[in-house]
């Protein structure tokens, strides 16, 4: 399956992952000059989530996950989602997270990162 594909249909089992615990995406494939979020989210307690989406042929263990989003990767994210918030002024949040959703055999498995 191509690439391109095979990551839209990661991302779009991701939202209805998302959708179904009450978050609502406010974008997916957000892309500027720095770089690109996959989905970013806003969650029923008021957190902006933003989810790197990573399809897998085997599962992790949750241990390991924090290494598939690098230090330069996680700096391109935070440069992102300023663009993002600037570009959108009307997002209203208590709190922002990272976060990481794998997607293994059609299995979503969703990684919480820390609030701040």
């Amino acid at each position: 399956m191509e690439t391109k594909k095979k990551g839209d249909i990661c991302e779009s089992l991701v939202c209805d992952h998302l959708i179904s615990l009450g978050y609502e995406v406010l974008a997916r494939n957000y892309r500027c000059p720095y770089g690109e979020i996959d989905i970013i989210s806003l969650s029923d307690k008021g957190i902006l989530c933003v989810t790197e989406v990573k399809s897998l042929t085997a599962r992790w263990p949750s241990d390991d996950i924090r290494y598939m989003v690098s230090p330069q990767k996680q700096h391109r994210l935070r440069k992102t989602l300023e663009s993002f918030l600037s570009s959108d002024s009307k997002v209203r949040f208590k709190g922002i997270r990272f976060d990481v959703a794998t997607v293994t055999g059609g299995k979503v498995t969703y990684y919480y990162g820390d609030d701040f």
